[in-house]
């Protein structure tokens, strides 16, 4: 058990670090925790409660929002004179639920949480949360005033663990600070594995451009609270575990698809390391992750996939990327109508002469752009039916890796071979739908398993939240 004195150690060397600025100046995190309900058609907020975290706000707070385009929601949080405190675009775990079927006949409850630094004045702060309408503008959907001098904001200690400095180059207000959280490890697997976990998947995610030329804009930590016992639930197979942060395969119906329902426990946690953003290392070693914009992401840290993983599912959490595939299973219910939708990557091409990303597309570059779409189609198929068939027979997570190589080695040669191969342009197929929506390039992370980078597109995107947040001072 960490003593308190350890941990005022931490909090000493963090307060630190913040550049130059004396303690007293840098502002403490208050996090909002919220009831989001809602289902056929309904939606409703309700306070939960306000957090006082016990480390220092991470961020700079001379540059408190991002540049307000991504995002299903958004909040803002400002001061009783006004001034601006934090704004941020997100995603909710609540959002992608009332995309499937479950949410037009019954409805749920579900824990959210946004966090802002303190006013330079204690007292009011009102809260707004907006939320895109049928024609993707944000519209505002609730608003709260919380008192951070009320005597029912919660002050109390959260749980300690060690926090694991894994990567540091600079003080939290001037780098993107992601934060790596175990869940399934057991107190002897957290003092061994986790740690070795946290290299592995920090090496895997700067491997990848344009993280590897921004890797000097980061710092990386690492939180482990220990489990009763080895591994994550997978309901699918019968097996249930109680871990510290509540991750779970099957997350909405999906059998690859990991997430916490308890964002309260994922908080706390959370709450005593600094960060803008957080992964959750889940002890598993079935094919699985997520991610959602602004909350979290998620991987199955003993994957054979797991680098692979890791690093697209961070583009869903940390830059809004949207999924390129189409032909694989999810839980979402297609949308009743098209629109252009929000994430930098993908486009329903309703006017081509505004496509979002023309200035990457090269006159000679014909738009939407041909590529094997049939072909990819009728291989996809195949590949489907089969991944189906392992999962009915409960057959070695072997099998599964091996059918993914197969998968990948067939997409590697088709597409080695296309014209438009390298070119950015619009290809069809993307967002899970096959006809509705286009991506920027033939091939991408965000597409398929292929040793692909980021295409130019997505790699832009990340740049732009990288200095959104870091601002792009340690860039070389």
């Amino acid at each position: 058990m960490k003593t308190a004195k350890w941990f005022l150690g931490v909090l000493a060397s963090l307060l630190a670090t913040h550049a130059a600025v004396p303690a007293e100046l840098v502002p403490a995190t208050y996090r909002l925790d919220y009831f989001h309900t809602g289902g056929q058609g309904a939606e409703i907020f309700a306070v939960d409660r306000l957090r006082l975290e016990s480390l220092p706000w991470p961020g700079n707070p001379t540059s408190p929002a991002d540049d307000g385009q991504l995002g299903v929601y958004r909040y803002e949080a400002r001061d009783a004179d006004g001034t601006l405190l934090q704004a941020r675009g997100f995603a909710s775990v609540f959002g992608e639920w009332v995309t499937t079927e479950e949410a037009q006949k019954s409805h749920r409850t579900f824990h959210e949480s946004v966090r802002f630094p303190a006013p330079a004045r204690p007292g009011l702060v009102s809260v707004k949360v907006f939320k895109r309408d049928a024609q993707q503008a944000f519209q505002p959907v609730w608003e709260v005033q919380v008192d951070t001098t009320d005597m029912f904001v919660d002050r109390t200690a959260a749980p300690l663990n060690e926090l694991i400095a894994v990567e540091q180059h600079g003080a939290p207000r001037d780098k993107v600070d992601l934060l790596l959280i175990g869940d399934g490890y057991t107190a002897a697997e957290c003092a061994d594995k986790f740690r070795r976990d946290t290299v592995r998947m920090t090496a895997a995610l700067f491997s990848k451009e344009p993280f590897a030329r921004r890797r000097q804009d980061f710092n990386v930590w690492g939180l482990c609270p220990p489990a009763a016992e080895s591994g994550i639930s997978r309901p699918s197979t019968g097996i249930q575990r109680a871990t510290p942060v509540g991750a779970t395969y099957d997350a909405f119906g999906s059998e690859r698809y990991i997430l916490t329902f308890d964002n309260r426990a994922l908080r706390e946690v959370a709450s005593r390391a600094p960060y803008e953003a957080l992964v959750v290392l889940a002890n598993g070693q079935t094919y699985g992750g997520g991610g959602i914009f602004g909350q979290y992401s998620t991987v199955a840290v003993d994957s054979a996939w797991a680098d692979y993983l890791f690093v697209h599912e961070f583009g869903h959490h940390f830059a809004a990327l949207a999924d390129e595939y189409y032909t694989s299973p999810v839980a979402y219910a297609p949308a009743p109508d098209i629109v252009e939708p929000w994430e930098p990557n993908v486009t329903a091409l309703l006017d081509k002469d505004q496509l979002k990303w023309r200035h990457l597309v090269a006159r000679s570059t014909p738009v939407p752009t041909p590529w094997p779409k049939a072909k990819f189609e009728q291989f996809q198929r195949d590949i489907q039916a089969r991944r189906k068939q392992i999962r009915a027979e409960q057959r070695p997570e072997s099998d599964m890796d091996a059918l993914f190589r197969e998968e990948q080695a067939h997409a590697t040669k088709m597409f080695s071979r296309e014209r438009y191969r390298s070119a950015v342009g619009a290809f069809q197929g993307a967002n899970y739908d096959a006809q509705a929506y286009y991506r920027p390039q033939l091939d991408c992370i965000m597409f398929t398993r292929d040793e692909v980078p980021f295409c130019r597109v997505c790699d832009a995107a990340i740049d732009r939240v990288i200095d959104s947040i870091a601002g792009g001072a340690a860039r070389p």
